[in-house]
């Protein structure tokens, strides 16, 4: 049966071959990727170019390749690429070639997730809203005009790749690429449409000969030559297909997504770790981490509804482009270690072995290679075992990997890297004299865009060119209504937010949550004798972006409206006259731009006197601050709305507070993201990325646009800085060390263990608060003295460390005036503070 199965394996990557192209440089077999020749172990992380600014790519890009990726993964946004039907963009953060190039001269290699969905926490799943508009259409399933438009854009994607030679079959890092996302399950739903447009899609990419292996995520049934992928937090239970396909992992999730009104949600690293290494250990030769930069939904990119302006995703490099420790670090090291158990994982299936009720053995030997995979999957005890006649402490919930099948090199659930501490400060830079604008309520009904007869849903009317349309109309009461109860009024939306307005009076705003469809607006209104004018102002917060037939999901005031206490008794307005007008004032006038703002009537005053002031446009002017750090506003002291600077939109803000379960996090243990919960009781999103480059040295416009009121003279400009740095390491942590097998099949120490300490760019350490060589206990920001102390711990530390931005510190005793404790396996803990 093997030799069966390896026989059919070589005549389908002879076929893979033959339909990629015959002078393709990449193939693929049932052990992994195979490029110009080489079977490779790939280590890949996701990083958007929409989601970051053009002069962060390079730094984003070579902070992945230090730490040990080979393949930077990145969906196209097909949404930003084809505002409009047939008319292109690809300049600034969307100019995908360049960003490609940028991965290329960096020296790694791209998948290009084409889709052209992307679900991806983005607005409308990177679909553009005219796609909804198109005659006929109906969204990924057998339907002939979506096809022919899904086709159209891939073309235009595949053709400018080959223009400029980027497949590696042209020499280009382009090693894979990705037709739809996440399919199965729609599939199911669609039933036999599905199937059949499934099928369409895998040849239609396998026709455009782009000789390299295409993939489909999350599709059991995807069609040779097509590869079918795995997304999720663990994937060490997956096989692909066919046994002559790769086990690859596309999404291996770091964290997850944050939306208004949720807690922050975390991965520890342990697990992270854990996870990896579990799916190398089944077999696995490819996986992505998803996200390894997560940024920022600039503009009104981010979909869900309810996401967040941060699309942080608690990756390993965080929105901001720093490097999140201990995560960066720990999985650098697993990256590390399984570089050095490569060739024997290429060589071979892994043979398990059981060494206890929870202990499993996986060895990889073959070609005179031996590496060990040592597993724990208990969530609360350690073990010891036995392996081959050696014993070994394995932690819960943990591996050891062994690349000589004798030395431990890592443990995942033993974390001996620099661990960081973030923090906001104030920057020296002051935003100057605030003026204000009010947004125009008086003239509403002269600049109704349109009337209809009953309620209209919202992205039909504004094609998504605002979050804000205003649904108006009016009611006549006479003077016996008004007597007795104060009147209610009822309005039932789809949302995603509401704000009623009462003869030009906010009457009170509600909003619908992620997890509920469709929200109520109820409360008293005061209405007067006569004719009263209701205006009711919907408000998006991005348009869903997964599910099946999602197109056709409702957004705005769908009714009913209802008015109740009047002396008639309920009184229906929903099928009454409406007037619509799309968007505001404001934007209408383009306020919010370099040329637009001088155009409003702005008037100065104290901001603080309008804070419960709502639909209240700001302007303020800052110079850039001095340093390189990067740069966020700090929005806590105003409510909901939008951010521009210089003209562009940082995006949507919301001081919508936290509600979740932020409880202690544990690692150990199947990871959901209920698990690791922060941020309860604060606002969900405080602080917004401000990109550099988008400032310029003086006179930068700052625009606000305020839904509900807040304090805007309280908003600062702060810089996010490293404040404290810790490491913690064992003499002999053998991933801190050089090390090689010698000709007896031993491990030789080529240079002892080190603890490294780096701050912030611009930063230096300014105080050693803690170190001690010995047995400290605790955790940083916790350390204490053990019984085994150094006394020259401090000193040592301080002469090396101090004034620096970076240093590193040799385990020795001979470092520290000598053995504080022979025969003690000794530690190194130090606390740096940076400034």
């Amino acid at each position: 049966m093997g030799t069966r199965s390896s026989v059919f394996g070589l005549i389908i990557l002879v076929c893979v071959s033959f339909v990629l192209g015959v002078h393709s440089s990449v193939i693929y077999d049932k052990k992994g990727i195979v490029v110009n020749g080489q079977r490779k172990i790939l280590i890949s992380g996701s990083i958007h170019y929409p989601r970051s600014t053009p002069d962060m790519w390079e730094d984003l890009i070579t902070k992945a390749k230090h730490g040990g990726l080979d393949v930077i993964d990145t969906y196209v946004f097909w949404n930003g690429h084809e505002p409009s039907p047939g008319k292109y963009y690809f300049e600034g953060r969307y100019d995908l070639v360049r960003f490609i190039k940028t991965v290329q001269r960096v020296g790694l290699y791209v998948n290009l997730r084409i889709g052209p969905y992307v679900c991806a926490e983005w607005n409308f799943g990177g679909f553009p809203v005219w796609l909804k508009y198109v005659p006929g259409i109906s969204f990924r399933t057998d339907n002939e005009p979506f096809k022919r438009a899904m086709q159209g854009f891939t073309q235009k994607i595949v053709q400018m790749m080959k223009n400029e030679r980027l497949f590696a079959s042209q020499g280009g890092p382009i090693i894979l690429s990705q037709i739809e996302n996440e399919y199965g399950s729609e599939e199911r739903a669609y039933g036999a449409a599905g199937y059949s447009y499934m099928n369409w899609a895998a040849k239609m990419a396998v026709g455009l000969d782009i000789g390299v292996p295409w993939l489909m995520c999350k599709q059991d049934d995807a069609p040779d030559p097509v590869i079918n992928t795995c997304n999720g937090f663990y994937c060490d239970a997956f096989r692909p297909n066919k046994p002559y396909k790769p086990m690859m992992w596309t999404e291996a999730w770091s964290g997850w997504f944050t939306e208004f009104g949720g807690p922050v949600n975390s991965r520890p690293v342990e697990d992270l770790a854990f996870a990896v290494a579990r799916f190398v250990q089944s077999g696995g030769t490819y996986f992505n981490y998803y996200m390894y930069h997560g940024g920022t939904n600039f503009e009104r990119t981010a979909g869900g509804p309810f996401i967040t302006t941060s699309y942080d995703y608690d990756a390993p490099i965080d929105e901001y482009g720093l490097i999140r420790q201990p995560k960066y670090g720990h999985l650098k090291e697993l990256h590390q270690a399984i570089k050095l158990s490569e060739p024997a994982l290429l060589s071979s299936d892994p043979t398990v072995t059981s060494l206890g009720a929870y202990e499993q053995a996986h060895v990889f030997s073959g070609r005179g290679t031996c590496a060990a995979f040592l597993s724990n999957f208990h969530a609360n005890a350690a073990a010891r075992v036995t392996f081959r006649n050696q014993h070994y402490d394995l932690p819960a919930w943990s591996i050891s990997i062994l690349p000589d099948c004798k030395n431990v090199v890592f443990n995942t659930a033993k974390v001996g890297v620099q661990t960081s501490h973030m923090q906001m400060l104030p920057t020296n830079s002051r935003l100057m004299s605030w003026k204000m604008y009010d947004e125009d309520l008086s003239s509403l009904d002269e600049r109704a865009s349109m009337t209809a007869v009953g309620l209209l849903e919202q992205i039909n009317v504004t094609r998504d060119s605002s979050d804000y349309l205003w649904y108006m109309t009016t009611v006549e009461v006479s003077p016996s209504e008004l007597q007795g109860q104060v009147p209610n009024l009822q309005v039932q939306s789809e949302g995603h937010a509401i704000h009623v307005f009462v003869n030009g009076q906010l009457a009170g705003s509600a909003f619908g949550t992620r997890e509920y469809k469709g929200f109520t607006f109820q409360g008293p209104v005061h209405l007067q004798a006569g004719r009263n004018r209701i205006a009711l102002l919907s408000v998006a917060v991005g348009l869903p972006n997964d599910g099946d037939r999602f197109e056709t999901i409702k957004t705005g005031v769908i009714g009913p409206v209802v008015l109740n206490g009047l002396g008639s008794g309920r009184r229906d307005l929903s099928g009454q006259k409406w007037s619509y007008q799309v968007g505001l004032k404001g934007e209408t006038m383009n306020i919010a731009s370099l040329k637009g703002a001088s155009s409003a009537e702005w008037y100065q005053g104290s901001p603080a006197s309008r804070s419960s002031q709502p639909l209240t446009w700001y302007k303020a002017y800052f110079d850039a601050p001095e340093g390189v750090e990067p740069l966020a506003l700090d929005m806590n002291s105003m409510g909901k709305g939008q951010i521009w600077i210089n003209g562009q939109i940082i995006g949507r803000y919301w001081t919508n507070y936290a509600k979740g379960n932020c409880n202690s996090c544990n690692y150990a243990g199947t990871y959901r993201p209920k698990n690791c919960q922060s941020g309860c009781g604060s606002p969900t999103q405080r602080w917004y990325h401000v990109p550099r480059s988008w400032l310029k040295p003086r006179q930068n416009l700052m625009v606000v646009f305020e839904e509900l009121g807040g304090d805007a003279s309280k908003i600062s400009l702060v810089k996010r800085s490293v404040s404290r740095v810790c490491a913690d390491a064992y003499e002999h942590h053998p991933m801190a060390e050089n090390w090689r097998v010698n000709d007896a099949g031993d491990t030789e120490i080529l240079h002892q263990a080190k603890v490294h300490l780096q701050c912030g760019p611009g930063q230096s350490i300014s105080n050693i608060q803690f170190a001690s060589f010995g047995t400290p206990s605790g955790t940083c920001g916790s350390f204490l003295q053990g019984t085994c102390h150094a006394q020259e711990s401090h000193a040592v530390i301080e002469k090396m460390c101090v004034g620096r931005e970076r240093c590193s510190v040799t385990i020795a005793n001979k470092n520290f005036g000598g053995d504080p404790c022979p025969n003690v396996l000794k530690r190194l803990s130090v606390e740096a503070i940076c400034s």
